[in-house]
């Protein structure tokens, strides 16, 4: 995420139609994945979206909860612009996309007071840790200001119990990146206590994915 030029922003081919960008896998998951979403995130919540890629998801889940506040972000300008299209189909319910990179220091100081909630999919295992490590810290500190909620969606490894379609693609990436690769879910779990935040929910999604909810620690 540091450097967007020097990989690609994308694992696949996206169709254009002026600024807007589609996903084939967006079309393909974003119904489940709104559904899930609007089960699990709190009424009224003003949602940050780190990494909104093409803006699919934003423009899905916003009709799906028409209450809901949405703030997408992506650090790649082609992908701010696809966001900021396809939001001007959002009723006024998604804001224009914000410049966000994880890995920068303190990125989420200006958001804090803003935001009550956050979600985040297909981003930690096409970035270094240092992209997650710097959003976990983001999500910790935004949480401890609301009774908000953190969504992680992504391929995960589980140990032994790990799908063989994600550690094939574990491989792939790396030998894109040696930075990449999907991720260990005990060591995302850890990730989280060391900002204060708790897995409540594992939620099985298509294609060998997980949704996450991570809440805020009492105490």
């Amino acid at each position: 995420m540091t450097d967007p030029l020097s990989t690609p922003i994308a694992l696949e081919e996206r169709a254009y139609e002026g600024a807007r960008l589609t996903s084939p896998s967006a079309e393909r998951n974003q119904g489940v994945i709104s559904e899930v979403l609007a089960e699990h995130l709190p009424l009224q919540a003003r949602v940050l979206e780190i990494a909104s890629g093409t803006g699919q998801h934003a423009l899905a889940i916003t009709r799906a909860r028409p209450d809901l506040t949405w703030q997408p972000s992506d650090p790649d300008q082609a992908s701010r612009a696809s966001i900021d299209a396809w939001a001007a189909l959002g009723e006024g319910r998604i804001a224009p996309a914000l410049a966000i990179d994880t890995c920068v220091s303190n990125w989420f100081e200006a958001y804090i007071d803003q935001i009550s909630s956050l979600y985040c999919a297909n981003m930690i295992h096409i970035a270094p840790w240092a992209a997650a490590e710097g959003l976990f810290e983001g999500a910790g500190a935004i949480l401890s200001r609301s009774a908000g909620v953190f969504m992680l969606y992504g391929p995960f490894l589980e140990g032994e119990a790990s799908a063989p379609s994600n550690l094939d693609f574990d491989v792939s990436l790396k030998s894109r990146d040696p930075r990449w690769g999907v991720r260990a879910l005990s060591d995302v779990v850890a990730l989280g206590a060391e900002h204060g935040l708790s897995l409540s929910a594992r939620i099985a999604m298509p294609a060998n994915n997980l949704m996450l909810k991570f809440e805020r620690v009492e105490g």
